[in-house]
């Protein structure tokens, strides 16, 4: 039978972690709105310059003279994984289902005799993929969206990315990142921006039904001198996505799992003070008879 004082300590340390627990969930909540907001008013954005993008390669016209960003090198052989993932655990499968969907990506690469390159964004997709791609991690990025994710840090990002293209260190460059659903759902989203790929048929259906005709859209001065600038803005509209959908859903993930540690601690805390209770009845009462068997035999 537990010692009293041993079940006192421990009511003691779950009631101090429950304590925790309950003011990171408060803290998760209270960001997750914002970063929530941010990741939704991102999107449409995003998605229309996506679809734009589609309609250049779309059009052959287009593809004269387009860099290479936009046309793709010819060659798929090498390809570079951008990593999305957070500095900080504690926000239960977050982190560990992106790492997942890389493994069986860079798996499945290596079964094509591809190549296959790893810059991460953020601390714990380093920890959890340096074990076996040690050798393929070219870069880590910290410290993203600590104060809420910024455009600037985005740019800093796909600034990293174009260097590496134009050094012909890639062909193919994709990214992998948590896209926000709800507070308790997360979708690993993995997405090429380099080059631009054209949407699926059942996402062309699928805006066709929302949108509407497809637009029809006129360059002035001309395709050839905006595509370089807008195939930059791309990019980093893309990263920018990202990062936003990541730092909601990584709120998201960890108020969800604040909340189960909570529940959980206070369920084990009803435990223990039953436990705790029992323990010291029998204990008195143990007592109570030696006392009484005592006074007996005088």
């Amino acid at each position: 039978m537990a010692n009293l004082k041993e079940l006192k300590t421990r009511i003691s340390s779950v009631k101090s972690t429950q304590k925790i627990t309950s003011a990171m969930k408060m803290v998760a909540a209270s960001r997750l709105k914002r970063a929530q907001e941010a990741a939704e008013a991102a999107r449409p954005y995003a998605e229309r310059m996506e679809r734009m993008m589609a309609s250049l390669l779309d059009n052959p016209g287009s593809l004269e003279g387009a860099g290479k960003l936009l046309s793709g090198t010819g060659s798929d052989d090498t390809h570079l994984i951008v990593v999305v993932t957070s500095d900080r655990g504690l926000c239960g499968g977050f982190n560990a289902n992106i790492s997942r969907e890389t493994r069986n990506r860079l798996l499945a690469l290596t079964g094509e005799n591809k190549n296959a390159k790893i810059l991460c964004i953020g601390r714990k997709g380093r920890e959890q993929l340096k074990t076996e791609f040690k050798n393929a991690i070219v870069d880590t990025y910290e410290g993203i969206g600590k104060a809420g994710v910024q455009f600037e840090e985005a740019q800093g990002v796909a600034v990293k990315i174009i260097e590496m293209f134009e050094a012909g260190e890639f062909d193919v460059c994709s990214i992998i990142y948590n896209k926000f659903i709800s507070a308790i759902t997360q979708e690993v989203t993995l997405r090429q921006i380099i080059p631009v790929q054209l949407a699926d048929e059942d996402d062309e259906a699928e805006t066709a039904v929302e949108t509407g005709p497809s637009a029809i859209y006129e360059f002035e001065p001309s395709e050839e001198e905006i595509l370089a600038k807008l195939l930059l803005s791309n990019l980093n509209v893309q990263v920018f996505r990202a990062l936003l959908e990541s730092s909601a859903s990584e709120h998201g993930a960890r108020m969800s799992a604040m909340d189960n540690a909570t529940r959980n601690a206070g369920e084990m805390i009803d435990d223990l003070s039953i436990t705790y209770n029992r323990t010291r009845q029998a204990k008195i009462t143990s007592e109570l008879i030696e006392i009484i068997s005592g006074a007996e035999a005088l």
